[in-house]
């Protein structure tokens, strides 16, 4: 479970808030969701899934652990992404960003103790956030239509190749214990979510159809990321109001 649905949520509402341009709440002109009464569906059961198990997983892991250590555990998680995004960036030729990206791994996981801190935050040198979605995507792969995968959450065509990637690439799929990779995964979903309580109450205040503000609000962010924030008008303007 590398990205529950309201895991993904924190891009996707991130996004919202901050890209110049809004998510609609009805569908967007042009919208490519062909599955949307599957997609509906599957988002309903990853939602109630999330309201069942995760969400009250996270809230107890929130009141437990102090914020310090919060923290600390998901600097540690965001570090071993790092490995992830190094190697997009040298699949899209980011010869300069996979450099820079090289040394904040390697200050975070010597100095910072495994990641736990963002030493390399603290020295101005920020995160970039790349995929092997992204890469398809740059390599001038469509994104082809929407689709809402179980657990894993919004997705398109594209991205759910390029998922293959990601969970490859991401150190904890190769913890040979099936136990101790099992529990590693569980923290990661938990300490994620928890950081997303605060996310649904915005998302219920924002969207009269929920489904179809998050449906636009990650293609939109998708676009967004695959042009490093300088998507072509033609396209971006399919998701502006």
């Amino acid at each position: 479970m590398r990205n529950f649905t309201l895991l993904l949520k924190l891009g996707i509402l991130s996004a919202v808030l901050t890209l110049s341009g809004c998510a609609t709440t009805n569908s967007a002109v042009g919208v490519n969701d062909p599955f949307e009464g599957y997609n509906r569906t599957m988002y309903s059961f990853n939602d109630t899934l999330d309201r069942a198990i995760i969400k009250p997983a996270a809230k107890g892991y929130d009141a437990v652990l102090p914020d310090p250590i919060q923290r600390g555990v998901s600097n540690f998680f965001s570090n071993l992404n790092e490995i992830t995004v190094i190697l997009n960036d040298l699949l899209q030729l980011k010869f300069g960003q996979a450099f820079d990206d090289t040394g904040r791994f390697l200050l975070n996981s010597t100095v910072g103790v495994a990641g736990i801190f963002d030493v390399a935050g603290y020295a101005g040198h920020k995160g970039h956030d790349e995929d092997f979605g992204q890469t398809l995507g740059t390599w001038g792969v469509e994104p082809g239509a929407y689709v809402v995968l179980p657990f894993f959450g919004p997705r398109t065509v594209r991205d759910s190749f390029g998922l293959v990637g990601d969970i490859y690439t991401d150190p904890i799929t190769h913890i040979d214990d099936v136990s101790t990779r099992n529990a590693v995964t569980a923290v990661k979903v938990i300490d994620t979510r928890a950081n997303l309580l605060g996310v649904k109450k915005v998302l219920d205040e924002a969207a009269l159809d929920e489904y179809s503000y998050v449906r636009d609000a990650y293609l939109q962010r998708r676009l967004n990321l695959v042009y490093d924030g300088n998507p072509p008008e033609e396209d971006f303007d399919v998701f502006e109001d």
